[in-house]
C-alpha cells in the first residue's frame, strides 16, 4: 500500500481522499510555503471539492499516476486546498 502524504492529518474529507496518492501533498500553510521557497520550487495548487466530478477524474487520471508524482513532486511543492 502507498504511504500516506502530509494530507493524512488534514481535517477536511476531500483532502483526506487524497492523502494516499503518490504526490506529496501539502495543505496551504505557511510551512509548505516555505518548503517551496527553501527548496527554490514553483507551487502547484489543485482546488477542487468532495461533489466535483472532474475533481474525481483528475485523481484518478493524474494524481494516482506514479509517472505524474514523479514529475510533479520534482519540480514543485504541491498544495491541495478545499474549496468548501
Amino acid at each position: 500500500m502507498q504511504e500516506p502524504n502530509n494530507l493524512i492529518h488534514a481535517s477536511s474529507p476531500y483532502l483526506l481522499q487524497h492523502a494516499y496518492n503518490p504526490v506529496e501533498w501539502h495543505e496551504w500553510n505557511a510551512e509548505a510555503l516555505q518548503k517551496a521557497k527553501d527548496e527554490n520550487k514553483l507551487i502547484l495548487v489543485s482546488i477542487g471539492y468532495s461533489a466535483c466530478h472532474w475533481c474525481h477524474v483528475m485523481e484518478h487520471e493524474s494524481f494516482e499516476s506514479f509517472e505524474v508524482a514523479e514529475v510533479m513532486n520534482k519540480h514543485f511543492v504541491c498544495i491541495k486546498v478545499d474549496r468548501e
